[in-house]
């Protein structure tokens, strides 16, 4: 029997179907034929749309809200760091940024890739690098590529001018310090996140300023503040109809610190000026409130304009280290006070023991007695005691007292150590910069390890006189001398005093941290100690009797550290006052007993050619201008408000 209706499955699964189909009348044939194909094409459209909503949907809704709706990042101001009397070290300023959007890019890959090339050449990148990173942020609708910051104004012109969708020049904002290379190594630096920084930290942006080094990177998460948001409402052809802001910026954090800016200024010119005439290039200076631990002053010549960062990396003088805080050098004399101390305590020497130096000692050679070992003093200081010995700086003291000699007993090399460990050499200060270094106290166990020798007694006397491969940092140095100045106290070196918010409302205040005391175990004998360095300044045969007409009465040591192989000297001076009122008569008895010093000083010049001469000079200068505008200044302050 026929079949008298058609059916679609038919004609493709019923061979009996296409018989019937062939004997029905043409006119029926083929509107049955055209009914056909609509219900195909009806079939493939669904099909096509179904796709297109279910699986292409969620990426069309995308680049139809990226072209109606753009969101802009809104830089936030990254806080000031203000000296100790307010004045800025480091502000925020605007700056202009070449910035591109990969989302506006053009649509096909062809077009894409060309523009990109485009924009490489332009801006001297690699077109490899900034094609993969485009592939990697096009997905975001959001996302952003920072092309070229700080842009100067010629390439400004160029880069505003430049026609191609997707890179516009954007105003943000930069930091800017006042007098850079004065400040590099307190304040350090800023660039923009890498993108290990953004793996760490997904709050980062491109527009975000990430601290490198000094305070910029210790205090990066108050500085930083919060970036804001706002969207771009846009017609059809692009052109931005409406800014909304979702997000008001808000600025980071400020903070107050302990550097005094114009004595931070005097003290790295006069430096310069010495290194200068010297034909010298490095040197480190710090002072310190020996009454608290605030650093008034800290830096290394040469220092950096953060600006030009890539000049720096080939340059021999190493510019970004922070000698400060991570250089290690061996001390030379400016050890010695610390000896004498550790030797009147432990009662191998008295104050009254003396010890006579011909300008050298002779240590007879058990295997060769014609040829004993001979370790030299800088000259012949006849008979000293602790006293005179600090303020000559006699090593045959010091040798002897350090290592034994004959009927005179020595600390000996385990004792030496207890007492630099006692002040801390072995550990960071703990200064709220990054990258400090901890000094090195050789021993004979490591000696033996790292050499395959044993410790010897002349081992014992370079070190006793701070040569060999004893090693700490100029901080480490200071806060040592600090601790003699204020009677034995180990304050923790600090920068910051103050965080502070909104209309500079302190929100957190630091004060002194006292580490370790050593009051009670050296209150005794200290004032011998500090008399011998008084002595050096204002005795006519103290090694630094330049600074003996100040107006104050100061404290020093000076110190030679022989280096390579004792053809290179490191010019040292420590030192701290006021610690009396200047006296005329010439005695060494101080005139005010209530006097308490206010500054502890570092001056360091590598490689000087005539040692320690070349410091102090630096030092009387510095010493004297702090006396005039600071102690002077606020003496005389006082006095009017209590007329």
């Amino acid at each position: 029997m026929k079949r008298t209706s058609f059916q679609f499955e038919d004609v493709f699964l019923d061979k009996e179907a296409e018989d019937d189909f062939a004997e029905l009348p043409l006119h029926r044939v083929v509107f049955r034929g055209f009914r056909f194909l609509s219900f195909l094409l009806i079939f493939l459209v669904g099909i096509q749309l179904i796709r297109l909503g279910v699986f292409q949907g969620k990426e069309y809704a995308l680049r139809a809200s990226a072209n109606a709706e753009n969101y802009r990042i809104i830089p936030a101001a990254r806080g000031l760091i203000l000296d100790r009397f307010g004045k800025p070290l480091g502000d925020t300023t605007n700056a202009f940024h070449a910035v591109l959007f990969p989302r506006e890019l053009p649509p096909t890959r062809e077009e894409r890739d060309a523009a990109l090339s485009r924009i490489a050449a332009f801006f001297g990148l690699e077109k490899e690098a900034l094609l993969e990173e485009t592939a990697r942020k096009l997905p975001f609708f959001d996302s952003r590529i920072l092309l070229r910051e700080h842009l100067p104004e010629d390439e400004l012109i160029s880069a505003s001018s430049l026609t191609i969708s997707g890179v516009r020049v954007e105003k943000g904002l930069s930091r800017f310090y006042t007098s850079p290379s004065v400040f590099s190594h307190v304040l350090g630096y800023t660039s923009s996140p890498n993108k290990e920084d953004l793996a760490r930290d997904p709050a980062l942006s491109s527009s975000f300023e990430v601290g490198r080094a000094g305070l910029e990177a210790e205090y990066d998460d108050l500085l930083r503040g919060v970036d804001g948001v706002e969207t771009l409402l846009r017609d059809s052809m692009g052109n931005v109809r409406e800014t909304k802001t979702l997000r008001e910026p808000r600025e980071g954090k400020s903070l107050r610190t302990t550097i005094d800016k114009e004595f931070q200024e005097y003290f790295y010119g006069r430096m310069e000026d010495t290194l200068r005439r010297l034909g010298r290039s490095v040197g480190v200076g710090i002072a310190v409130n020996p009454q608290n631990g605030e650093v008034l002053a800290l830096f290394g010549v040469p220092g950096f304009d953060s600006s030009r960062l890539v000049e720096y990396l080939t340059d021999p003088r190493r510019p970004l280290f922070n000698r400060a805080i991570s250089g290690l050098y061996s001390p030379g004399s400016t050890i010695k006070p610390l000896h004498a101390l550790a030797a009147l305590t432990e009662g191998v020497v008295t104050p009254e023991t003396s010890i006579f130096s011909s300008g050298k000692l002779e240590v007879p050679n058990p295997f060769n007695p014609s040829k004993p070992s001979v370790f030299k003093d800088w000259k012949a200081h006849g008979w000293v005691n602790a006293r005179s010995a600090l303020a000559r700086s006699s090593n045959v003291y010091f040798y002897q007292i350090g290592g034994g000699f004959q009927n005179q007993p020595g600390l000996g090399i385990t004792r030496l150590k207890k007492w630099w460990e006692k002040f801390r050499l072995n550990f960071p200060t703990g200064i709220d910069l990054p990258g400090e270094e901890a000094g090195f106290l050789p021993t004979p166990e490591w000696k033996e390890e790292a050499t395959g020798r044993a410790w010897l007694r002349g081992d014992t006397y370079n070190v006793s006189i701070g040569q060999g491969d004893f090693v700490i940092t100029p901080i480490g140095l200071l806060s040592y001398i600090a601790t003699i100045a204020n009677g034995g106290l180990i304050y923790r070196p600090h920068l910051v005093t103050a965080v502070m918010g909104e209309n500079n409302k302190v929100e957190k205040a630091t004060g002194a941290e006292v580490l370790f005391t050593l009051r009670p175990e050296i209150s005794r004998v200290l004032p011998i100690v500090q008399g011998g360095m008084e002595d050096a300044v204002s005795s006519p045969y103290g090694t630094a009797y330049q600074l003996h007409d100040l107006p104050v009465r100061f404290a020093g040591k000076t110190g030679s550290a022989q280096i390579q192989g004792n053809t290179k000297t490191n010019a040292f001076f420590v030192g701290y006052g006021p610690v009396s009122t200047n006296n005329e008569s010439g005695t060494n008895e101080r005139i005010n007993e209530s006097v308490q010093p206010e500054i502890a000083l570092l001056v360091l010049i590598e490689d000087a050619r005539e040692g320690s001469l070349n410091a102090i000079p630096i030092a009387k200068d510095v010493f004297l201008w702090y006396y005039e505008h600071r102690i002077r200044e606020k003496s005389e302050t006082v006095d009017k408000g209590q007329g």
